[in-house]
């Protein structure tokens, strides 16, 4: 018998809430074969393919299914049969038969798809669900199982009961079922339930019950012949046809309970009409597994391990095996040890251990065990890549892609030449050039490795000539900000242009101005590592911040990740206070970037803290994005009423959110160890993980606009400049660029291969740039007591958004005629000539602030402006209207006159800046502002709606 292990056991999938009912599924080429092969050649199918079984009897497929709780699970085949003969299978569970030879009918041809449905008891914990073929003809092709278990009957009614001196009654009114108990008047009378527990446990027994007496009827309760609440009160609940809840405690057995209730008084009980005994829920993690070692030897492409049992208040049901925050295997919970096999020659990993019980309680990670494999004995390299081609050719940038090598072994990777120099080594088929001449000619080639380093022979090279017209959003490398850096996680960037940059593992605030001077500002001293993601994360700064001074933070703490907010003034930041506390915190997939969003609510990635069951369950806040107030409450709006945070669910470790043109939410997902995601966001969608990894044909679930293996991407950061989509690549260490197109994008395209290495945080900078960060040295804790990641600059290709006046230079002094000098009175002033280039292609109008940035004061903003002028003349007109530039509209400080015309600069004095700046809106037409609104009101909502800005700085010239 040919016994094909595609995966051993599946990691315990948890059933979705109500509001978003989906059972767990398991798909069928992760379970366990004999005599069939997984295969991919017809369509329709679900995850990364389908089960084609041997055409002879006793061909099986086996699942391994996780139950929460014992109970009747309903399980739903999927199928697709192209003969015209029934397929039919004996369907097992845990070695009973429960459908003998369950048909499978035709399905008109091999890409139709059916269901096929049985019910069976599961117990809680794992169960082998075994499709066995009964006929010749073997299995029809299988896609996966959806298994939805019902939990055990909680409720028992009164008259089902054992009675003694008590009798089944209906003569009053309310109660359920067909009747209730009326006890006989006598001490001793009694009831007896059968009461059955799914596992062992502390329960909370609710009692309803009537008492038309003013007299309380107490009862001594017993379990399983102890008495364990001797006379609970029954008092009187107004008459007999009102009915009331208690509850008394009791300690079950798993299965079968007695529980008695016998009257103490010649009174007898009071009528009673049912017992719940819900089953409880299990919240306590298993201990984590220790002692994670290696036994005997690592060998090139496989090691064993073994770890010390975990204990559990009910029992550990699997443990799961990672690399790093990767599953490589599963294992049940009886067995401590575990042969990793398929492993890649000249590799480290990260292993570790975690222990998950049947309810999918998670325990902490195991010790870290650090291998390398050795190199194996592997002498033949691969083939020549073929095709090499030009994708693109921009002024700046050549992308190329190729064919495929083959090796003997497997393809690791390609080392990628321009004239003659090595420029990439990347994991797939994809890379660009950047940093290029226009109009200049280019060779380029290209050659594969192996694992043991093995090198094909280099392709024949290409010759590109680059273009003399930019790909617009193109990035180029700019400069250095700061070489120096822990991990620098989270990025905010204040009024002044300078940023708030959170380290990781130092747990510090960091001042980054834009020549990179670095300044410390304080410590989250509340924050503490995972040893792992967990640490300062995200930041993000008020939108009112100039008046509210707020910045908001993601950290972890000792007992859970959380949003905090404090106040940055005077150069150091003040007192946490927390906003949303209660995500779980793991040593992995921990999430953890904030945004605030053109609706002015704080947008939360948070990760589903290595425990699968929390991204489909509402009643966590993990594995989801969570949009709040600025105080932390569910945001106005949301989807989900019973829990008011959530935004969307269905995610595993979410690093980015953006924002494009059109307001829409724009995210980037790791995933396991098949397809990182960039998913488009909508409010109360379900993005599918754990049951789907990339895209899947399963309605129930957003598909992703993109996927990446995750050796090519594993991204964080994301940004949106002007609809084109920058995506930080940790693993694949590359910048990903795309270009939004309706509901999806272009051909991403791959920047910077290597450069800084593992790529986290990617921001757009107040100047019209891009700053970039790495985060190399980032496992297992990080190096804290190390400065040695970067911020980088980049910029854009085409020409630059740009504000400029004739009037003066930047930075340079605006003129006295411009200022309130001009005539000795502040306000109602002369306007200087601005002229603006390089605007986004998206903007549809255009508006202009000037602000004050000694004190904050907000002089005057223009908006309105259409987005088919380029520049405004000196001396703008008096009025609300501005006159002569329709439609535009104008407000300055002050009152009357005064706030309706430009209020030019007073003070004077070099270190008095005063900022004017361009933004460029996604609106025609500014929504929610009047001629009553103030400037800071108008600001709010032009940066609500900003595509891009730039400012344009000067020193007053003003003595008055």
């Amino acid at each position: 018998m040919r016994l094909l292990a595609v995966g051993l056991m599946l990691g315990l999938v948890g059933a979705l809430p109500a509001q978003a009912a989906a059972p767990p599924r398991y798909e069928a080429e992760n379970a366990t074969i004999s005599q069939g092969v997984v295969e991919s050649n017809h369509t329709g199918f679900s995850g990364t393919g389908f089960v084609n079984g041997d055409n002879v009897a006793g061909s099986y497929t086996e699942f391994t299914v996780n139950a929460a709780a014992a109970g009747t699970a309903t399980i739903s085949i999927r199928y697709a049969n192209g003969t015209t003969a029934n397929r039919p299978s004996d369907v097992s569970v845990n070695g009973t038969v429960v459908a003998a030879a369950k048909a499978f009918n035709p399905t008109t041809n091999w890409d139709t798809w059916d269901t096929a449905t049985v019910t069976a008891q599961v117990n809680a914990g794992a169960n082998k669900v075994r499709l066995t073929a009964s006929g010749a003809g073997g299995n029809p092709n299988l896609d996966y199982l959806d298994v939805d278990v019902a939990g055990p009957t909680t409720e028992y009614q009164a008259e089902n009961a054992t009675l003694n001196q008590a009798t089944v009654a209906t003569n009053h009114t309310g109660y359920t079922g067909t009747g209730f108990v009326d006890y006989v008047n006598t001490v001793g009378s009694y009831v007896e339930f059968t009461v059955n527990a799914p596992t062992a446990g502390n329960y909370d027994l609710t009692l309803r019950y009537a008492n038309g007496t003013t007299t309380d009827r107490p009862v001594d309760v017993a379990v399983n012949g102890t008495v364990t609440t001797p006379g609970a009160s029954f008092p009187g609940t107004g008459n007999w046809d009102t009915w009331k809840d208690k509850s008394v405690p009791a300690a079950l057995v798993a299965g079968a309970n007695k529980v008695r209730l016998t009257a103490t008084t010649a009174n007898g009980g009071p009528n009673l009409d049912k017992l719940t005994a819900p089953t409880p829920t299990d919240t306590e993690n298993p201990t984590p597994p220790a002692n994670l070692h290696v036994v005997g030897d690592v060998k090139p492409y496989q090691v064993d391990l073994a770890w010390d049992p975990s204990t559990d208040n009910v029992g550990v049901a699997f443990y799961q095996i990672y690399n790093g925050g990767n599953v490589l295997k599963t294992v049940s919970g009886s067995i401590t040890s575990a042969t990793l096999t398929g492993l890649t020659p000249n590799t480290r990993y990260d292993l570790n251990v975690h222990a998950v019980d049947a309810a999918g309680n998670s325990s902490d990670v195991s010790n870290v065990v650090v291998i390398t494999t050795p190199p194996s004995d592997d002498a033949t390299p691969p083939t020549v890549p073929g095709n090499l081609r030009a994708v693109s050719a921009g002024s700046t940038s050549v992308t190329l892609a190729w064919d495929a090598a083959t090796d003997n072994i497997g393809v690791t990777g390609y080392n990628v030449y321009k004239d003659g120099v090595k420029f990439a080594t990347v994991p797939d088929l994809t890379a660009t050039a950047d940093g290029l001449t226009a109009d200049t000619t280019y060779s380029f080639a290209v050659e594969a490795f192996d694992a043991n380093n093995n090198l094909s022979p280099r392709s024949p090279a290409i010759q590109v000539k680059t273009s003399s017209t930019a790909i617009g959003g193109d990035p180029i490398y700019d400069k250095d900000i700061n070489t120096k850096m822990d991990l620098p996680w989270g990025i905010t960037f204040l009024p002044d242009g300078s940023a708030l940059v959170a380290e990781r593992d130092r747990f510090e605030v960091v001042r980054v101005t834009p020549d990179g001077t670095r300044t410390v500002v304080g410590k989250i001293t509340e924050a503490v590592t995972t040893g792992g993601e967990g640490g300062l994360l995200g930041l993000a700064a008020s939108p009112n911040f100039a008046t509210d001074h707020y910045v908001y933070a993601f950290h972890t703490a000792a007992s859970d990740n959380r949003v905090v907010r404090f106040k940055y003034e005077n150069g150091a930041i003040g007192a946490r206070e927390p906003i949303v506390t209660g995500i779980a915190k793991s040593h992995y997939h921990d999430g953890g970037r904030i945004k605030f969003g053109p609706d002015g609510m704080l947008y939360i990635t948070t990760g589903n803290a290595e425990n699968d069951t929390l991204s489909q369950n509402l009643n966590s806040l993990n594995g989801k994005i969570l949009r709040v107030t600025p105080t932390g409450a569910g945001a106005p709006g949301n989807p989900f009423p019973s829990a008011p945070r959530v935004y969307s669910l269905g995610h595993r470790n979410p690093q980015g959110i953006a924002w494009d043109s059109q307001g829409r939410l724009w995210e980037s997902e790791f995933g396991n160890s098949t397809w990182d995601e960039l998913n488009l966001i909508q409010p109360g969608k379900n993005y599918g993980w754990p049951n789907c990894e990339g895209k899947c044909s399963d309605s129930r679930y957003v598909n992703p606009v993109q996927q990446w293996d995750v050796a090519s991407a594993s991204p964080s950061g994301l940004e949106i400049v002007n609809d084109w989509i920058y995506m930080a690549a940790v693993r694949g260490q590359r910048l990903w660029v795309m270009k939004i197109t309706g509901n999806t994008t272009d051909t991403p395209r791959a920047f910077f291969n290597g450069r800084w290495g593992r790529l986290r945080t990617v921001v757009k900078t107040p100047d019209g740039g891009l700053w970039l960060t790495s985060t190399n040295n980032d496992k297992n804790g990080g190096t804290p007591s190390v400065l040695d990641n970067v911020i980088v600059r980049l910029k854009f290709a085409g020409a630059p958004f740009s504000l400029t006046s004739t009037a003066f230079a930047a930075n340079g002094t605006i003129p006295v005629k411009y200022t309130c000098q001009q005539d000795g009175v502040s306000g109602n002033d002369i306007s200087p000539p601005l002229a603006w280039a390089g605007a986004p292609a998206a903007a549809k109008s255009y508006a202009i602030t000037l602000i004050d940035t000694a004190n904050s004061n907000k002089h005057w903003v223009i908006w309105d402006v259409p987005a088919a002028k380029s520049s405004l003349p000196e001396g703008l007109g008096l009025g609300y209207d501005v006159p002569n530039q329709s439609p535009a509209k104008q407000k300055a400080m002050s009152s009357g006159n005064k706030s309706l015309q430009y209020f030019g600069p007073c003070p004077g004095g070099t270190s008095h800046k005063y900022e004017f700046t361009l933004y460029a809106l996604d609106t025609a037409t500014l929504p929610g502002v009047t001629s009553s609104s103030t400037v800071a009101a108008v600001e709010t909502a032009i940066q609500a709606h900003d595509l891009a800005s730039v400012k344009l700085a000067g020193n007053s010239d003003a003595h008055t």
